[in-house]
């Protein structure tokens, strides 16, 4: 089901004429057909694609820690990016009371390197870090490693042009970055980013961790990134699905998120059946999650730490129970009743389940509902989750934000008493945010803010 998500998702969809594949790290190779790849080395195939090749790492003019995006394409590295660096602005001493409108020009740029450094310390599996950079004509002014405003190279000239800096330590990135800003401010900024990633994780590794070596991580046509890198991305691996942990389909190993994220990531798609996204991704560690609609990614952010807070014991059987509800109807058959008790560790011997059974389903129609098992076994139990708080918004493509200017969009959330939802199929950001909190309400501040 997850495979009809991948191949319909159209991430920045902008069509362009041409692709051209090529290798990084051993022999570089380009071809113009754009129905041929040439994959990476172990199978890794990445086309090279106007629409995430020209674009650097640029902030708002009116929301200085907001990156622009201008084209289409690049939102699977520019989002996490985005992402990380607002968890680390949140994470900062000032970060609760901070005005964000009032961050200095070199405090944001050190926020979007720092964010880097997370991002590539969590991909590394090696001894060093591999860092890309562009060289340029000795008779340029620009460094060695530096990268032209607006300057277009042709593929072949590009690749060789292209080389790896290794660098041992965490703070040698960071140093190298600062020391050399226009690698990331350039016109190749984020793809150089991405083949940072890429090369630090190992071609090798990737392919050990993609469920199907033969799917770009980039698509061919269409130029955006796959789960897999947003994966990649956010949580160092580079695995295709979104679920927890693995799961066997049809004797398939498909691999999803092994641990808690230090983001979190919530998607339409899951609400238009998909895909399933897992606990690790819906309740990460830091309050920070990347949206995906089927065109974009975006980030959804609060400053309300308590929004992911250790889980309550109501809250893990909340939990459990929704995980034996794939269709979220709020009731399990009586089938699964014992195996729910056994996985919160309550009592689940036949005789006590048998008695349980007819307490909670007394007209015996097969079913136990959420809400009497919630008050059998956790009646006392309060949630960890404030009723209200506030969400802010990022979407960094102009065009979707008011005046055409990027910036962040602020709104007062509360959660409703009632476990119902209700279904506004024409209010996308609604519907994603209920695939987190299904009974939530918001009131945006402004306007109503666009996933797309």
């Amino acid at each position: 089901m997850f495979q009809s998500y991948e191949k319909s998702r159209n991430c920045c969809g902008v069509k362009t004429s041409s692709r051209t594949c090529f290798f990084v790290g051993l022999k570089v190779c380009t071809r113009t057909d754009r129905n041929e790849t040439i994959p990476f080395p172990f199978g890794v195939v990445l086309p090279f694609s106007n629409c995430i090749i020209f674009a650097g790492f640029e902030f708002s003019p009116v929301e200085p820690s907001a990156l622009v995006q201008k084209q289409g394409g690049p939102c699977a590295v520019i989002a996490p990016v985005q992402a990380y660096l607002l968890k680390i602005l949140l994470d900062s001493e000032d970060g609760s009371t901070l005005d964000f409108n009032e961050l200095p020009a070199d405090r944001c740029r050190q926020l979007l390197i720092d964010a880097l450094c997370c991002i590539l310390a969590k991909a590394k599996s090696g001894d060093h870090f591999r860092i890309a950079v562009l060289n340029i004509e000795p008779s340029n002014t620009e460094t060695a490693t530096g990268s032209v405003e607006g300057t277009q190279f042709q593929p072949d000239d590009f690749h060789e042009r292209l080389s790896m800096k290794n660098l041992q330590e965490q703070e040698d990135v960071r140093k190298f970055y600062t020391d050399n800003f226009s690698v990331l401010s350039g016109s190749y900024g984020v793809l150089l980013f991405m083949y940072s990633v890429l090369m630090t994780k190992a071609i090798e590794m990737i392919n050990t961790e993609l469920s199907d070596t033969s799917e770009p991580l980039i698509h061919s046509t269409y130029g955006y990134g796959s789960q897999a890198l947003i994966n990649l991305m956010l949580t160092g691996r580079a695995v295709s699905y979104v679920w927890d942990n693995d799961q066997d389909v049809g004797g398939l190993k498909l691999r999803g998120i092994n641990q808690q994220a230090e983001i979190g990531f919530i998607t339409l798609m899951e609400q238009m059946r998909y895909c399933t996204v897992g606990s690790f991704y819906k309740n990460p560690k830091n309050p920070v999650w990347v949206m995906g609609s089927e065109t974009h990614l975006t980030v959804l952010f609060s400053h309300e730490k308590k929004l992911v807070s250790p889980e309550t014991k109501s809250e893990i059987a909340r939990r459990i129970f929704k995980s034996y509800d794939p269709d979220g109807n709020n009731f399990i058959p009586c089938s699964v009743f014992a195996d729910v008790l056994k996985d919160l560790e309550l009592v689940s011997e036949p005789e006590y389940v048998d008695i349980m059974q007819k307490k909670l389903d007394p007209e015996n129609l097969g079913i136990i509902l959420m809400n009497a098992f919630m008050d059998e076994f956790f009646a006392d139990q309060t949630n960890s989750v404030p009723d209200t708080f506030d969400l802010m918004h990022y979407n960094g493509i102009a065009g979707s934000n008011e005046g055409n200017k990027v910036q962040y969009c602020k709104g007062s959330a509360i959660l409703l008493e009632s476990d119902l939802k209700s279904m506004c199929i024409s209010n996308p950001m609604y519907t994603c945010l209920q695939t987190k909190w299904p009974n939530i309400e918001i009131n945006w501040h402004t306007r109503l803010p666009s996933l797309n």
